[in-house]
């Protein structure tokens, strides 16, 4: 009886470790964001993802699509994404905007159309604001 009970919970951490690490490999790659100002590169940073400018293509602002902003411009390898872990359907971690230069808490899902959904957020995600980036 025992041993029956250690293979069903071998069985269900190896699923879940097999689910763990293919979900990874979902968020990796290169995003253009939504303003299309920066092609980000998310990849491991050690036991994380993290995700950094890899092109500047604009310096729009994000309140109006065509206006410019008063931010500073970003930089090739500035850290946009940080310590993004899995957590159930969605990544979280923390989101740096140039615009204002304040980091927040956010989710990144992978959505159907192979885009992805990045809420920033205060707190709870419902006070928060949502991006979708799509593949670079």
């Amino acid at each position: 009886m025992l041993f029956r009970k250690l293979v069903v919970a071998g069985l269900a951490l190896a699923a879940f470790s097999t689910a763990a690490l293919a979900q990874p490999a979902a968020l990796d790659g290169q995003w253009r964001t939504a303003s299309g100002n920066l092609i980000v590169a998310i990849a491991p940073c050690g036991e994380v993802r993290c995700g950094d400018v890899a092109q500047v293509l604009a310096n729009n602002s994000m309140q109006a699509a065509n206006a410019p902003s008063s931010a500073p411009p970003a930089n090739v390898g500035l850290r946009i994404l940080s310590a993004l872990t899995p957590e159930g359907d969605h990544w979280r971690g923390r989101i740096f905007n140039r615009e204002n230069g304040r980091t927040y808490d956010c989710r990144v899902r992978k959505l159907a159309d192979g885009t992805r959904e990045v809420r920033a957020y205060v707190v709870l995600p419902v006070f928060g604001r949502t991006q979708i980036w799509r593949p670079a």
